[in-house]
């Protein structure tokens, strides 16, 4: 019975490893095959033989520390085999997943067993107390007795091993929200290192835990009991340095995204600062040529009146300069938006100078007086759409100098919902990763550009609302929906 029930159990948990690991892997990489389950079946399946071979074929001297060593890297190599023939696994993060499932593999099973082995031993002392006490006197009674709490021991253990390991690798799914994440060297370095402290610590302590003491094998907390609870303390505190670790990262670059977006958005504002003193100016100059037009009536009505051909050259010249300042003061867009009127100026007039033939409607561009939202919101939405629009415009006419280019926005109330779309030609290619919310930016600068998108999202939910995109042929189209309502 004590030997079957040691083989259930070293069953059991090698079963349960190889569930954690395919749902670990499956969590963060592409499978391989078209059904997602299938890949995950393999790798547990031969995952789980590889572990009954090693622990059926282990030696008389498991804690040897020769032997364990070659096993911790025939272990890891296993892993990362596994990740490369079942999932898309050529990226650094497998490194980390196969380091981290192994450490937390390890870091589970020592802790947990130090801790139940000397509880197994204070129970079998309780039983012993008990026999010598007369309490029990039934030879049956107490093998019962013992074979129960040998059972209980076990169940409890692994047990607690299999929701330390769920929990630990479940932590690590859930705060790594970034799967799809390129990772720099020195960002693999860091949440590598826990999971491999993690491990140098297990196999520190398979070459000390044994001590020889008058020819005999002894645990080192036998020796100083102290031990029982400070190297599970030690263990669990690797465990959640590495978990830990990880939400660290995930915070770093989440808080490295806010910060070159609030440069951007800065940019932003620096922007639509400077067009705003360029629209006061042509207002300026409104105001100033209304004060002025009764002197040019009068100047137009004296050359009207000369009969000379001189006089209607000087006419001619004079209708001609007035022209031409009323271009420079000309507002090619209105929309019942000042900001919105200089940003979309702003933006045309910087395009045109590399897209000249650049066709930009926004006609039904339309706000009403009952407008709430904030000016600087709505010009974050509209300047990050115009920004990409425009790039995408760029690009295509770089590819194909006789394709049509244009950038079309639209806005529709309904009830106290704003939505607003914009749609922009483009050269029909859409880089984006399955897992991945946004296609992937084309620019060379990376940490600061690709955040367009980003930003408007944020901005939509700030409303209550939300962004979404898709591809028609060769014309993008994006859509903002957010609540009417000024919410400061």
């Amino acid at each position: 019975m004590y030997e079957k029930a040691e083989v259930f159990f070293m069953a059991a948990n090698i079963l349960f490893q190889g569930y954690c690991l395919q749902y670990f892997y499956g969590s963060f990489l592409k499978s391989r095959m078209r059904d997602k389950r299938l890949a995950g079946f393999c790798t547990a399946v031969l995952y789980g033989l590889f572990r009954g071979a090693l622990v059926w074929g282990e030696s008389s001297k498991p804690w040897e520390y020769r032997a364990a060593l070659g096993k911790l890297a025939l272990s890891l190599c296993v892993l990362f085999i596994l990740a490369l023939c079942f999932y898309r696994a050529f990226r650094p993060i497998t490194l980390f997943l196969a380091a981290a499932f192994q450490a937390a593999s390890d870091i589970s099973r020592y802790g947990v067993v130090i801790l139940f082995g000397q509880l197994g031993e204070t129970i079998l002392g309780f039983w012993n107390w008990c026999a010598g006490e007369g309490l029990i006197t039934s030879e049956k009674v107490f093998g019962i007795a013992v074979n129960t709490g040998i059972m209980a021991e076990w169940f409890f253990q692994y047990l607690t091993i299999w929701l330390l390991l769920y929990l630990s690798l479940n932590k690590i799914v859930r705060d790594f929200r970034e799967k799809n994440y390129n990772m720099t060297r020195t960002e693999i370095l860091f949440i590598l290192t826990p999971a491999a402290v993690g491990l140098m610590i297990c196999m520190l302590l398979r070459i000390i835990i044994v001590t020889a003491e008058n020819n005999r094998a002894r645990m080192l907390y036998e020796s100083y009991p102290i031990l029982i609870l400070v190297i599970p303390a030690i263990l669990f505190l690797s465990l959640l340095s590495l978990l830990y670790g990880v939400k660290l990262f995930q915070d770093m670059i989440y808080l490295n995204r806010e910060k070159s977006g609030r440069i951007i958005l800065e940019k932003q504002v620096e922007s639509l600062q400077e067009h705003m003193g360029e629209m006061e100016r042509i207002y300026s100059g409104i105001r100033g040529m209304k004060h002025d037009m009764k002197n040019t009536f009068s100047v137009i009505q004296r050359l009207l009146a000369g009969d000379g051909e001189e006089d209607k050259e000087e006419l001619n010249v004079y209708l001609s300069g007035l022209n031409r300042s009323l271009e420079k003061l000309e507002i090619r867009f209105q929309t019942g938006n000042t900001v919105v009127d200089a940003l979309l100026n702003m933006k045309y007039h910087e395009a045109v100078r590399e897209i000249p033939d650049l066709n930009m409607d926004a006609d039904n561009l339309l706000f009403s007086r009952e407008f709430q939202i904030q000016s600087y919101d709505i010009g974050v939405i509209l300047g990050n759409s115009l920004d990409n629009a425009i790039q995408a415009c760029r690009k295509l006419k770089e590819k194909e100098p006789k394709a049509d280019a244009f950038i079309r926005l639209y806005s529709m109330e309904k009830g106290n919902l704003l939505i607003l779309k914009v749609e922009n030609s483009f050269d029909g290619r859409l880089i984006r990763k399955q897992q991945e919310e946004f296609p992937l930016t084309e620019k060379e600068d990376k940490k600061t550009h690709g955040l367009g998108l980003f930003n408007i999202k944020s901005t939509a939910e700030k409303y209550q609302g939300t962004m979404d995109f898709k591809v028609e042929g060769r014309v993008f189209i994006l859509s903002v929906m957010l609540k009417n309502v000024d919410y400061f």
